[in-house]
């Protein structure tokens, strides 16, 4: 019997080249309404679409461990719903999404926060606002986007030099 012939379903070449754990999504996400959220930085960050206008978005973010609040939109302008209690309504779709993304036990992980059985993420928060730049979280989404225009190519682009140049490599 040869390699090829198990019960498992096939791995996909590159990412049996892939020299990192490619991890997949918990659940499928709705890219319209958040195309952009990550850990990095020390913060659950990202990018948020406005409900009421389809040229405005707004970027969220948490603070790990201080659960500092941050929503602006990407000029700086502040978001209004941030001023008017625990956090707005962006704040929430980008937790919601990051939950789907990475998982909630990851999320509560990465902020450092516990959440009982049962619980939302977000219900556990008891941060502040906390004004964070969205200027760097937003060129980081707009450099994302720039990748989407790119040629299919073997050809590596240093800036994600952690995936493969080709398969079967």
């Amino acid at each position: 019997m040869d390699s090829n012939s198990s019960a498992a379903p096939e791995q996909p070449a590159w990412e049996s080249a892939s020299v990192v754990r490619v991890l997949p999504t918990i659940a499928p996400r709705k890219l319209n309404k958040v195309p952009f959220v990550e850990l990095a930085d020390g913060r659950l960050q990202g990018v948020v679409s406005s409900g009421s206008d389809i040229s405005r978005v707004y970027v969220a973010s948490v603070t790990a461990g201080t659960h500092g609040l941050s929503c602006s939109t990407n000029n700086n302008r502040p978001c209004g719903g941030l001023n008017q209690g625990w956090g707005c309504k962006h704040l929430d779709s980008l937790i919601e999404e990051a939950v789907l993304q990475y998982g909630q036990d990851r999320v509560a992980r990465f902020l450092r926060v516990e959440v009982p059985e049962g619980s939302r993420l977000s219900s556990c928060l008891k941060g502040t606002r906390d004004p964070a730049p969205a200027a760097a979280v937003f060129s980081r989404f707009l450099r994302h986007l720039t990748y989407l225009e790119l040629p299919g190519s073997a050809t590596p682009i240093p800036e994600l030099h952690w995936f493969p140049a080709g398969v079967g490599r």
